[in-house]
């Protein structure tokens, strides 16, 4: 049963995210505010939060910030105002690995948490990615350039080993929010973004990035047999 934070300063907006959790198999806990939430996550992790952007006091970005310095690996969805694409943007710079934009429809929030939940199935005996110095152990859901852990996030993990198994192949913005994420429509820039995150993290130089190339026209390639 996953266990799922929901951090919203609306009273009716958490009640009716709370309910559609549970009626999907979730244990959901309530907080009002950004302290309450990272209190909440230091007494008994979540396996997931659902964030809201706009809160008093702490915002959401705030806490997203905490979270990913403290938590790097814990799955943020946050909730943003319809139409403030600058705010998902920075939303998903700062560290989210989704987001639903109000007025959402809680059937569609549900999908998004389960989606982002989702993870590979542990497997037995080897199961380790490389590239040079980089590795990727998708049993153990780590990443590693040579003896350093990267500290990614789910969707960034997920969209390095989606690289590293297919390199080599120009994919487009739209494959990989397919592929990787399993939306068959939605914004394309959370690609961009992860792509960008992703390539602070494993690039020497993210300016001039030698693994993760941008593929002019098309979207991205994964170059392989870089140290």
């Amino acid at each position: 049963m996953p266990h799922v934070l929901v951090v919203d300063d609306d009273p009716t907006v958490s009640d009716v995210v709370r309910r559609y959790l549970e009626q999907d198999g979730c244990r959901v806990r309530l907080a009002a505010d950004g302290l309450a939430a990272l209190a909440a996550v230091a007494e008994d992790r979540p396996d997931l939060v659902v964030l809201d952007l706009m809160m008093p006091g702490l915002d959401g970005l705030e806490v997203c910030r905490r979270l990913r310095h403290r938590l790097p690996e814990l799955p943020v969805v946050m909730l943003t105002a319809l139409g403030d694409e600058a705010d998902r943007v920075v939303g998903l710079e700062v560290g989210a690995d989704d987001y639903v934009t109000k007025p959402f429809s809680p059937r569609e929030l549900v999908l998004r948490v389960r989606s982002v939940l989702r993870r590979s199935p542990p497997t037995t005996g080897t199961a380790l990615l490389r590239d040079g110095e980089l590795t990727a152990d998708t049993g153990r859901r780590v990443a590693r350039i040579g003896d350093r852990p990267l500290a990614l996030t789910v969707r960034e993990f997920d969209l390095l080993v989606f690289l590293l198994r297919h390199p080599a192949r120009a994919w487009s913005r739209a494959e990989l929010l397919e592929q990787v994420w399993g939306w068959q429509f939605g914004d394309q820039s959370t690609v961009t973004v992860h792509v960008r995150r992703l390539r602070e993290k494993i690039e020497q130089d993210p300016a001039a990035p030698r693994r993760i190339v941008t593929a002019w026209g098309v979207g991205y390639r994964y170059e392989p047999g870089h140290d």
